[in-house]
């Protein structure tokens, strides 16, 4: 009897242990999919977080609201530079002006009070801007422009039609926004929606993959649609791709 109840046991046990077994692995398989589904369904195949994307520097802080006041004061001199070229429609030659007027101004009343009130001068603060400054702007608006040249010759000289049609049909489209408002408030806009989109999709990145994929999807649809009726038509014409 013990003998009988002794392999029953055994055998219960071996059951016990391959069913915890089964359960484990489909645990992690299950796990495995659900991490390769949400990278596959993040926006445009990203695997990164928004901040590394962003360049994960202090501007990708800044963007992101890591430093609530930084931000603030950025967004906030914009909007001020946008309301007194915009609204009250100064020129910029004019802000320049009245600001050393007042830079000015402060200097002397600093140096005049402390010969008056002080038997020794102190020395005046002096605002000097480093020479890198000016260089690494010059370099990154430099490489950007250089970019979208080359990137505009490509698709002008490529030979893809599909291409050609996509980037004068952008360029169309900034041409009427243009129209219907000045290079001041597109550059303040944009500046806006750097400083609200990135954290607002960092915050709500699933929802928002989610409906892009939707939309893209549907898109697609339609493209292929396009495609299939109108585009496959149009003969392809041969063209070098310039260097």
């Amino acid at each position: 009897m013990s003998e009988k109840t002794t392999a029953e046991n055994l055998i219960e046990n071996l059951v016990d242990t391959f069913v915890d077994k089964k359960k484990s692995v489909s645990f992690f398989e299950d796990d495995k999919s659900d991490s390769v589904s949400s990278q596959i369904n993040r926006l445009f195949g990203r695997q990164k977080p928004v901040h590394h994307v962003l360049g994960g520097g202090k501007s990708a802080d800044v963007l992101l609201w890591r430093n609530k006041k930084i931000s603030a004061s950025v967004l906030a001199c914009a909007t001020i530079a946008w309301v007194l070229f915009e609204w009250l429609n100064y020129n910029f030659l004019t802000i320049l002006c009245f600001g050393l007027v007042l830079v000015m101004l402060a200097q002397f009343l600093w140096s005049n009070a402390s010969s008056m009130f002080n038997s020794s001068p102190s020395n005046v603060p002096r605002l000097v801007l480093p020479e890198e400054l000016f260089l690494n702007i010059a370099t990154v608006v430099g490489g950007k422009v250089n970019m979208g040249l080359r990137f505009l010759q490509d698709a002008a000289c490529g030979g893809n039609l599909k291409q050609f049609l996509i980037v004068v049909g952008c360029l169309f489209a900034g041409a009427v926004i243009g129209s219907w408002c000045n290079f001041i408030s597109v550059i303040y806009i944009g500046f806006v929606a750097a400083h609200t989109l990135p954290v607002l999709y960092e915050k709500y990145e699933d929802e928002v993959d989610n409906f892009v994929y939707k939309v893209f999807g549907q898109m697609q649809n339609q493209y292929r649609n396009l495609d299939a009726s109108v585009l496959s038509k149009i003969p392809k014409g041969k063209g070098k791709k310039h260097e």
